[in-house]
């Protein structure tokens, strides 16, 4: 059967200070009063039925996200003790769905990103699960039509077409470019460069076959978790074993040499959709309203004057922000702290964050 794994974990430390310990990125209700889990579940309605969805994330927000997802039941949230990067939360989400059904597969989504119009998205989905049902070793992902040369992105090098599928082999997974790469990739077309939208469908089968042969240690490891994940030693085998689980993402441990091994297929399904990765705060200002003069105001009460290209967005709707002759800034108010940078400083704010916790301890994160 098909099945649906959404990975949730991650600080969101770029969404600093709305996002937090206690209300991390995913649940931030900023995205027209819904957050981006929230979007991501209602993306698969009609998809796969609501017993076929599961959500990996920590555990520490295991009571807020069974909360604010009423169609998420309990056993379905899969909580990690500590976050270890994408390939263990991916390959603990395919096990333990595979425990109760060898022969499922599962499509992996992010709680990161807007996708429109979702019924194209899901059309898009059903050929991933197509291409990833064949008899030969599949593993799936989606490509994104780039849209300008980005640099913040990973692409897909693209081959031939995968038999008696939309998809096309991928040759090779290439790591974030500088910005004249990127152009060249821009300008070489979507048949040869997609951007990789870290979306992927596999066999369950297939996926843990792949992590025992590249990193078997961590594989071990997490079968020993899942052997035990209906029973009572559970809760004993997660805080022994996966704090230590090495730390590497799905690409670098599977993808990557997947798309070098010639018993695995690796395959994209191109999405030529909207795509947004909502994973900072001049990001998030895509998802806004814009005024005249390219300002973007989510959540608070404003008066701007004489101000351009600024994001202005508070988690209490009846705090004023007012401005006057800004340009191209970044301000973010919450009852615990307030953020003011430079739009084109916003890729540093992960490192104030530590900066933070440094000086202030966990109050203010």
């Amino acid at each position: 059967m098909r099945y649906a794994l959404i990975i949730a974990g991650g600080s969101g430390t770029r969404l600093w200070p709305m996002s937090t310990q206690q209300l991390p990125k995913q649940l931030i209700p900023f995205i027209n009063g819904r957050s981006l889990l929230q979007i991501a579940m209602d993306r698969l309605e009609g998809l796969t039925p609501d017993d076929r969805i599961f959500v990996c994330a920590g555990e520490s927000t295991r009571e807020v996200m069974l909360d604010r997802l009423p169609r998420l039941a309990p056993e379905r949230f899969i909580a990690e003790p500590v976050g270890r990067d994408t390939l263990n939360a991916v390959a603990l989400g395919t096990g333990v769905i595979g425990r109760d059904d060898p022969d499922a597969v599962v499509a992996v989504f992010t709680a990161d990103h807007i996708i429109e119009p979702v019924d194209s998205f899901q059309k898009v989905v059903e050929q991933g699960y197509e291409a990833a049902e064949r008899d030969d070793p599949t593993l799936v992902t989606f490509g994104v039509t780039p849209t300008h040369a980005a640099t913040g992105y990973g692409y897909l090098q693209l081959g031939g077409p995968l038999a008696g599928s939309p998809a096309s082999i991928v040759e090779r997974f290439q790591e974030k470019p500088d910005r004249e790469t990127a152009r060249a990739y821009l300008d070489a077309g979507p048949r040869q460069y997609l951007w990789n939208s870290g979306m992927f469908v596999w066999k369950t089968s297939t996926l843990m076959d792949c992590v025992e042969r590249y990193t078997p240690e961590n594989h071990q490891a997490l079968r020993q978790v899942i052997a035990a994940w209906d029973t009572p030693e559970r809760d004993a085998e997660l805080a022994s074993v996966y704090p230590g689980l090495k730390k590497i993402s799905v690409d670098y441990a599977v993808m990557e040499p997947a798309s070098q091994d010639p018993s695995v297929a690796v395959a994209a399904v191109p999405m030529p959709l909207t795509w947004l990765d909502v994973g900072s705060w001049p990001s998030f200002a895509q998802t806004c309203t814009k005024d005249a003069a390219g300002n973007a105001t989510s959540g608070c009460k404003h008066v701007m004057m004489d101000t351009r290209n600024t994001l202005i967005a508070s988690d209490d709707p009846e705090h004023l922000i007012t401005t006057i002759g800004c340009e191209d800034l970044v301000i973010i108010h919450t009852a615990h702290s307030t953020l003011v940078c430079r739009a084109d400083q916003a890729e540093h704010i992960k490192k104030l964050h530590a900066e933070v916790a440094q000086r202030h301890g966990a109050a203010h994160l």
